[in-house]
């Protein structure tokens, strides 16, 4: 048998230029935002495409999601007027679905800062448009959250009790009322998150105020702060939201600890845990990557953003609610085993209504949508790279969370140690009030996606060169690098370029 020898190809400096290669080159643009810069122009006109189209599908739908905000509105206005008791609340359940509501939306307002503060401090360059959208889920959810404790006050117009002032009366707050930690959680995180999302739109708010004439331009300009796109510019912008990602990380696990703690810190069967903490904070990221998820879906879809929303950011994000599935498993059946294994009456009852009793139906469906689902499915690579796949995927994880939370407060608070006592909760009233939460969360987002842009623009096309600078590219020159802010007639704007990239 002889060798047959291989000739060497010559080396040559000149690119190849086979048509195999230019597929690959083809395929991996169109596979990697990074990788498929578009001149500036162009991105700008993108993303400002993306606000100016509102169809009458649109129009209707923000018309009927009105309606359940008045269907709501009107309901509390009923409450306030006859009081709690046309709830379905009792002596025994005395927190229910406003209490469900709360707990929900917090949850997903504090993984949607999470996800982008934590890619942000990754370096993740493809984070972008993952991080518009995840920051806009958490102004929408914590909007909502925000109602929901005046709701379950009754009185609402005695809610500045809950905050902690000096007065005549010495009627200071209860230190030791959930309603008190709550305030104190949602404050702080509204605060913190609104300061992170707003640094993150400063470039884009002056793209905007020079392609946009009259109260725009003028409310462009205010909030644009001068913005001109230099170096010292970026270079501020950049530390200061790297400074607060990194400060609103551990704010985020410790403000959600304060609210499972609401739970942790009673006596209540089913409560009184030491992994509630973790445990609610895992529920948190899970059911807000899947949040997070629907937004992308719906942006790609309706608002044609398919060119910054691509089929690796759903990958990324699928393999993120994948991991975030596996560690509620781990963290639920933990506190189960751990109750049942104990033997304790009261939590065992609590198992045997959630097994075999009144709330099984719900234990499993819940079990099913947090489990089944998404570990049955997002192991396929197929399925991740799926927008419409995913999107509903995402739904069945919503289900099972808001279960979850129903579970914890509608079912185990009916089951105290003293057996006179046991009671169930049928929401009545209150339903109303709950699905107006979701319409009120909806029209929000379609009323103001016509006023902000779904993805950064800028940020984004300064990733593609950072990204490329990183990576020993041959170096971009200073008109692709300036955030083209599209001098408007007679202006001139001074642009620089990105420190550590180099001019061919």
């Amino acid at each position: 048998m002889s060798e047959t020898s291989i000739e060497p190809r010559p080396w040559t400096s000149e690119p190849a230029t086979t048509p195999d290669l230019e597929q690959q080159v083809e395929h991996a643009r169109d596979a990697h935002l990074m990788l498929d810069p578009r001149p500036l122009e162009e991105s700008n006109q993108q993303a400002i495409a993306s606000m100016q189209r509102t169809s009458r599908l649109t129009w209707a739908v923000v018309v009927v999601l009105l309606g359940g905000v008045g269907m709501a509105a009107a309901s509390w206005l009923i409450q306030i007027a006859t009081g709690i008791g046309v709830t379905g609340l009792n002596n025994t359940i005395f927190w229910g679905i406003y209490i469900v509501n709360l707990v929900y939306f917090i949850g997903i307002g504090h993984a949607g800062t999470f996800i982008s503060a934590a890619f942000r401090v990754l370096k993740f360059e493809t984070r972008r448009p993952i991080a518009r959208a995840a920051e806009t889920v958490t102004l929408f959810a914590l909007a909502a959250a925000a109602l929901f404790p005046f709701i379950h006050l009754g009185r609402m117009w005695k809610a500045y009790w809950m905050i902690p002032y000096p007065n005549q009366r010495q009627l200071w707050p209860n230190p030791q009322s959930a309603l008190l930690w709550d305030a104190t959680a949602i404050l702080t995180y509204v605060i913190g998150s609104i300061l992170f999302i707003y640094l993150s739109l400063i470039p884009d708010l002056a793209m905007l105020r020079e392609r946009t004439t009259g109260w725009r331009r003028v409310l462009y300009r205010a909030l644009a702060l001068g913005w001109r796109g230099t170096d010292r510019e970026w270079s501020i912008q950049e530390s200061a939201a790297n400074i607060f990602a990194y400060a609103i990380i551990p704010v985020m696990f410790s403000v959600h600890t304060i609210v499972s703690w609401d739970f942790a810190m009673t006596i209540q069967p089913g409560w009184h845990s030491t992994i509630f903490g973790p445990f609610f904070i895992v529920g948190a990221l899970f059911s807000g990557v899947a949040a997070v998820i629907m937004v992308m879906a719906v942006l790609q879809r309706f608002m044609k953003l398919a060119y910054f929303i691509r089929a690796e950011h759903f990958d990324a994000m699928a393999k993120f609610l994948l991991v975030m599935s596996f560690a509620w498993i781990y963290f639920y059946f933990a506190e189960v085993l751990t109750n049942w294994y104990g033997n304790l009456p009261p939590e065992m009852e609590i198992l045997d209504l959630l097994m075999h009793g009144a709330a099984a139906p719900f234990w499993f469906l819940m079990l099913f949508c947090n489990i089944v689902v998404p570990v049955g499915l997002l192991w396929m690579r197929r399925v991740r790279r799926s927008p419409g796949v995913l999107f509903v995927i995402a739904i069945f994880v919503q289900i099972g969370m808001y279960l979850e939370r129903y579970i914890i407060v509608g079912v185990m608070l009916g089951r105290p140690e003293m057996p006179f006592r046991w009671s169930s909760y049928t929401p009545a009233l209150e339903l109303i009030i709950a699905v107006g939460a979701f319409a009120f969360v909806a029209s929000f987002y379609l009323d103001l996606h016509p006023r902000l842009p779904h993805h950064p623009a800028l940020g984004g096309r300064r990733g593609a060169v950072v990204q490329w600078a990183a990576q020993g590219g041959p170096g971009v020159h200073e008109r692709q690098v300036r955030p083209a802010l599209g001098p408007a007639p007679g202006r001139e704007l001074r642009y620089g370029r990105i420190p550590g990239t180099r001019a061919f």
